[in-house]
């Protein structure tokens, strides 16, 4: 089903370029938008989330996608370049909606919680770092960047398509993982053994924080133990998603 939009000024595309800018029009209707090939193809393949595919005229999609199914708008060049979030756009995108999991929480026994990360690319690294490594889930804490922002949405390269990723109060979280038994382990520089000390574990949650003042310190005084990653030439600090990245693959049991 083929539908053309010419105009800048259509109320859809007003809707789209809304969720692409604000979170508030992406948290009021769960919904968000990508952009380019490779990720409206990650879309495609969860298909029950893909509202709309978006593609400008001229511009050729793969034969392999199947959209038989799926409302297919062809835009104008002025329509495309409205909704490009990036300089070079390749003029395809997709209007999504956002995934629900409330139903698998209790089946999670491998998470990333991420406690006030503000960068989007970070938010979006841990999440491809995390789906990379086989975690269950990640749950965005208060004061972490928007899951669905668009930078956010392209640094994680289409992992929003494999893994869940919520938003959640972090010390009700860690409640109800401590009553599940599954260990917890924070991220500081004080009180803090080196990573590679701890071994390889089955289940378990990481908490990362905020990069300027660290884990909440009522959320480190829940934990099991808190971990970190030893420097060993003149840099003061990694970068949170980098650390991230050192302490998941530390930490995953090698199956």
């Amino acid at each position: 089903m083929m539908k053309r939009i010419e105009s800048a000024q259509n109320s859809l595309v007003k809707h789209w370029k809304k969720l692409g800018n604000t979170r508030k029009e992406r948290d009021k209707f769960s919904e968000f938008m990508v952009e380019g090939f490779h990720l409206v193809e990650e879309a495609l393949k969860k298909k029950d989330l893909v509202k709309a595919l978006i593609v400008r005229e001229g511009t050729d999609i793969p034969q392999e996608w199947d959209v038989d199914d799926v409302v297919f708008y062809d835009v104008s060049a002025a329509v495309a370049k409205e909704l490009a979030e990036t300089e070079h756009t390749q003029g395809v995108f997709a209007h999504c909606t956002q995934p629900e999991f409330t139903e698998e929480a209790q089946e999670w026994t491998s998470l990333l919680l991420i406690d006030a990360v503000q960068d989007p690319g970070n938010i979006g690294t841990m999440i491809r770092t995390a789906s990379a490594a086989g975690i269950d889930a990640v749950v965005l804490g208060k004061g972490s960047a928007d899951a669905f922002n668009p930078k956010t949405v392209r640094s994680a390269q289409g992992s929003h398509f494999q893994i869940p990723v919520v938003k959640g109060d972090l010390e009700e979280w860690v409640g109800h993982l401590n009553e599940r038994n599954i260990p917890i382990y924070g991220t500081a520089l004080q009180d803090a053994i080196p990573v590679h000390e701890v071994e390889a574990q089955e289940q378990f949650a990481l908490i990362v924080g905020n990069e300027g003042s660290g884990v909440a310190p009522e959320l480190l005084q829940a934990t099991a133990q808190n971990l970190m990653v030893p420097l060993y030439g003149s840099a003061e600090s990694l970068n949170v998603s980098v650390a991230t990245g050192i302490l998941l693959y530390s930490l995953v049991s090698k199956k």
